[in-house]
């Protein structure tokens, strides 16, 4: 009797083993039991360390240790049926954000309260799409529901990024925009605004140049180009000027310091103005720096 129970049990550890291999190591309380698993099995193997309770009737199977893709992969198994990735979880799954968001976005036709490092949003009728190994919201879908959370800043950075993957469907996403939707007025502005260049940019810094231009009706740069093997984070190459911007602490220790200098030389060496602004003058003096840049030549656009 005991070696029959033992056979069974190793069987649902391998049945068991092969539906959480599926979905990074992860299973559900109704996934166990539709495998026959009696409840008696369940709670010897949480005692035994098999499985782990990772959310609500959401499990890791040998090991509760994982990773971004694990983390995903519970929360929609939490979620339910129908569940995919949204909001900026979502954004950042299609690529749009360079940060994953602090909290795990899902959103799901049934009724799920949200759980510590995870935001559940009950919606029905939102269509899915499988995107790297996931069920996400579609781009308009995404977006909208980025611009209802986001700054248009960010929006407009997305859609740049977008544009850039090749994956902007500003038809698709004004169809979505006539449904009255919440964040619909801020993404259409970002559509109006649309600036592609905003796709290469690395820090905020390089988007509030860009911004800073576009305000002064100056002639945008290139972003994050190459002169003689050295990165420019803003670069007008007809007018020769290339601009380096400072955050706040950057460019203080001896090493950064002496890195510049041969910099700034080889800038010159190869006949540009070298010119630096910090993150202070981009955010207080605007105006100032924006009548540097004509002074210097970048002109009207």
């Amino acid at each position: 009797m005991l070696l029959r129970f033992s056979m069974l049990n190793q069987d649902s550890k391998v049945a068991l083993a092969a539906v959480a291999g599926r979905q990074q190591g992860r299973v559900t309380w109704e996934q166990i039991r539709q495998l026959g698993v009696p409840k008696g099995t369940v709670s010897l193997w949480l005692r035994q360390g098999y499985l782990h309770r990772r959310l609500p009737r959401v499990y890791a199977v040998g090991h509760p240790a994982g990773g971004v893709e694990a983390d995903l992969a519970e929360a929609l198994l939490y979620a339910g049926p129908g569940a995919m990735l949204s909001h900026g979880t979502a954004a950042w799954w299609w690529g749009l954000l360079d940060e994953q968001p602090r909290l795990i976005h899902v959103s799901t036709p049934r009724q799920r309260r949200s759980q510590p490092g995870n935001k559940v949003h009950s919606r029905r009728g939102c269509e899915r799409v499988l995107h790297k190994g996931f069920p996400v919201t579609t781009l308009p879908q995404t977006l909208v529901d980025l611009a209802d959370e986001r700054p248009l800043r960010t929006v407009r950075r997305a859609l740049a990024k977008a544009d850039y993957a090749v994956i902007l469907d500003v038809r698709a996403i004004e169809a979505e925009l006539g449904r009255g939707r919440t964040g619909s007025a801020k993404l259409r502005t970002a559509l109006i605004e649309h600036q592609p260049r905003l796709a290469m940019t690395k820090s905020r810094l390089e988007v509030l140049m860009v911004e800073l231009c576009e305000k002064g009706e100056l002639v945008l740069p290139d972003i994050n180009v190459y002169v003689d093997g050295w990165q420019v984070d803003a670069l007008w190459r007809e007018q020769r000027i290339a601009v380096e911007l400072d955050g706040y602490g950057n460019h203080h220790t001896p090493a950064q310091l002496r890195r510049d200098r041969r910099k700034e030389l080889a800038l010159r060496s190869a006949g540009f103005i070298p010119v630096r602004y910090s993150e202070e003058q981009l955010e207080q003096l605007a105006p100032e720096v924006i009548a540097d840049l004509r002074r210097l030549g970048a002109g009207r656009r």
